[in-house]
């Protein structure tokens, strides 16, 4: 078994929201950067297909899907939500091509030909829920995913812990209900989108929210996710791992208010690293959601993948 792979799809470059808008091309091209760097040489890197309509059904209403797919535009741009998510031209590839990659990672940890696998794809999109598109996010991959995991690969727990600065709201309300799946999230609060609040447990404690309050402290964060978020994890004993890997919690973002490191950013991966190797011989999926300074996106990147490297 190899250790840790990359997808990746140019595709993903060409969703264009516009000059001004945070969630832009230039993100994912600097995640890109920071992962050709020396350290980094060994790892290989895959071109990820594009999703299916099967598999965004696993997630979505086949009416959503369907107009998505209707209202892609041939030039300018197409507003899902009142202007945060938008559509251009090459928009429908994208998120299609992120979806795609994050099934693809599925099969390849599963099946055993990678232990790991990163998903350096964008735009971001655990906001997104069946049926509507909202905070950037289009289709809900990483949600996708799981379901995909636990529908073709017969998994039979799977695990997912989202430390974006935001909640993942289209993620906790897609499994909020299934108790086979674990959907974990530390996020600031209060902030958008206004869910995550700590009594949101799911429907058999599956759930677990730790919110944050801005301006927290990298030594808030890792107590609160030694004593709340690692031991639900490891008591769920996941046999397979997803993480949605948000960076706007970096300092250096201006999006968020929390204060966390790259220090941070290795120290949580290096623990659901340890968690996953405890339950599931550590099979990880990891997914890029936020990140909008793209000093922090680079960095707090480079750092997650440097901890998915290691055992």
């Amino acid at each position: 078994m190899e250790k840790l792979l990359i997808y990746t799809t140019d595709a993903c470059l060409e969703h264009r929201p516009g000059p001004s808008h945070p969630e832009r091309p230039e993100r994912l091209t600097a995640v890109r950067k920071a992962l050709k760097a020396p350290e980094f040489k060994g790892i290989p890197w895959k071109d990820s297909p594009l999703g299916t309509r099967e598999q965004l059904l696993l997630i979505h209403t086949p009416e959503y899907v369907d107009r998505i797919s209707r209202l892609r535009p041939k030039s300018g741009y197409v507003p899902l939500d009142g202007g945060d998510t938008v559509m251009s031209p090459g928009t429908w590839d994208a998120v299609v091509g992120c979806v795609g990659a994050a099934c693809a990672a599925v099969d390849e940890v599963v099946s055993g030909a990678y232990q790991r696998v990163f998903c350096a794809t964008r735009p971001c999109g655990h906001h997104a829920e069946a049926d509507r598109a909202m905070g950037f996010c289009v289709f809900n991959q990483a949600a996708v995913a799981v379901a995909y995991a636990s529908k073709k690969h017969r998994v039979p727990r799977v695990g997912i812990v989202d430390f974006d600065v935001h909640h993942g709201n289209g993620t906790q309300a897609a499994f909020y209900f299934r108790p086979e799946i674990f959907y974990g999230s530390c996020h600031q609060s209060p902030f958008y989108p206004g869910t995550g609040a700590k009594h949101e447990t799911g429907v058999d404690n599956n759930v677990v929210n730790v919110p944050l309050p801005r301006g927290c402290s990298s030594e808030v964060f890792r107590a609160r996710m030694q004593s709340e978020m690692l031991p639900a994890l490891q008591r769920f004993e996941p046999a397979l791992l997803l993480i949605s890997a948000g960076f706007d919690a970096h300092q250096r973002d201006s999006l968020g208010g929390l204060n966390l490191t790259d220090d941070d950013f290795y120290w949580i991966t290096k623990e659901l690293v340890s968690i996953a190797n405890h339950c599931c011989e550590g099979k990880i999926v990891s997914i890029l959601e936020g990140g909008y300074s793209l000093d922090g996106l680079a960095t707090g990147s480079a750092a997650h993948v440097r901890a998915l490297m290691e055992d």
